[in-house]
């Protein structure tokens, strides 16, 4: 009578040995650490994106952003002539053929808000990713480092803030060549102390949970640990503040460039186009008027996607905890 070989040893321990990769060997409870991890934060990223999407304002503000980044994309080949070409007469009206009218030298206005446009939006992306690298790195070795060097890179961030950054970048930017370049630089080394602030705060919170530990316990490298396991988990908190920060990029480039010491003509911007339209606010209105609600439109619809991402990252964070 034949009987049934019994099952080998550790195959039980199979379907878990090959869900963490490894094909022979059982996960050790280290090891296994990991695997509720990587899930919530995976669950957690697409629940946040799913409900941010079900916000209103979000959508909205994705809508116009989307639609402003393809206007200043495709609207530029229609035309056969460049923002500073002469093309009418001085302070035309708004009309069918200038739908935003002429400037004081016969300018077309909604061809120069176009190129104002790819101007803002550039330096603004710039200026917020690369605030968001550097606040990042600083918040990371300040968080998981600590002792001293955190401390030291904490008292860094607190004497760049006691700094009204306004006041900063004006005197950068007067010190300064105004150029696009020089422009987003200044912005981004007067906009990444917030950043770093919600990153070192993030991973000082994280750095002593099970899951580091088990990293350091199968010897995973500092680097490993920091880019590997703690930065999917506050990327969330970066990108809410990196749009943020896009918002304020955007504003601080137009008052830099309404002061004058921003981005030169011929280059425009919303925020020269508005310097150059001071002195007809009676005679010509749309001048100011078109650059004006730009900035605002612009702003406000990236604050309406940071407040929202901020929100969903909120509550979706309490139900998974």
């Amino acid at each position: 009578m034949s009987t049934t070989p019994p099952p080998a040893a550790g195959a039980s321990e199979q379907p878990t040995a090959e869900r963490h990769g490894d094909q022979g060997t059982a996960a050790t409870p280290a090891e296994r650490a990991f695997a509720p991890r990587v899930g919530r934060r995976r669950r957690l990223r697409n629940d946040t994106l799913y409900f941010a999407l079900r916000n209103p304002k979000v959508i909205g503000a994705l809508i116009v952003v989307l639609v402003l980044f393809g206007l200043g994309m495709i609207a530029p080949l229609a035309f056969d002539y460049g923002p500073m070409d002469y093309v009418g007469e001085p302070i035309e009206a708004p009309s069918t053929e200038h739908w935003f009218g002429t400037t004081m030298f016969g300018q077309d206005v909604f061809t120069q808000f176009v190129a104002g446009l790819r101007s803002t939006y550039v330096v603004g992306a710039l200026a917020a990713s690369l605030s968001a690298v550097v606040g990042m790195s600083i918040g990371f070795v300040a968080g998981y480092r600590g002792g001293w060097l955190g401390a030291s890179l904490m008292r860094i961030v607190d004497a760049f803030l006691a700094f009204p950054s306004i006041f900063l970048l004006l005197a950068l930017a007067a010190l300064l060549k105004p150029s696009p370049f020089v422009i987003t630089v200044i912005i981004a080394l007067t906009s990444w102390m917030e950043i770093a602030r919600i990153v070192e705060a993030e991973v000082r919170s994280l750095r002593e949970r099970d899951f580091v530990q088990a990293g350091r316990m199968l010897g995973l490298s500092s680097a490993h640990i920091m880019f590997r396991e703690l930065l999917p988990n506050v990327v969330g908190p970066i990108v809410v503040a990196a749009t943020l920060t896009v918002a304020r990029a955007i504003l601080l480039e137009a008052y830099v460039s309404f002061l004058g010491y921003g981005i030169q003509p011929p280059l425009p911007s919303w925020g020269n186009m508005l310097n150059g339209a001071q002195q007809y606010l009676a005679s010509a209105p749309w001048l100011a008027i078109v650059p004006g609600i730009a900035i605002t439109i612009a702003v406000t619809s990236f604050n309406f996607i940071g407040d929202g991402l901020r929100d969903a990252l909120d509550v979706r964070s309490s139900e998974h905890s």
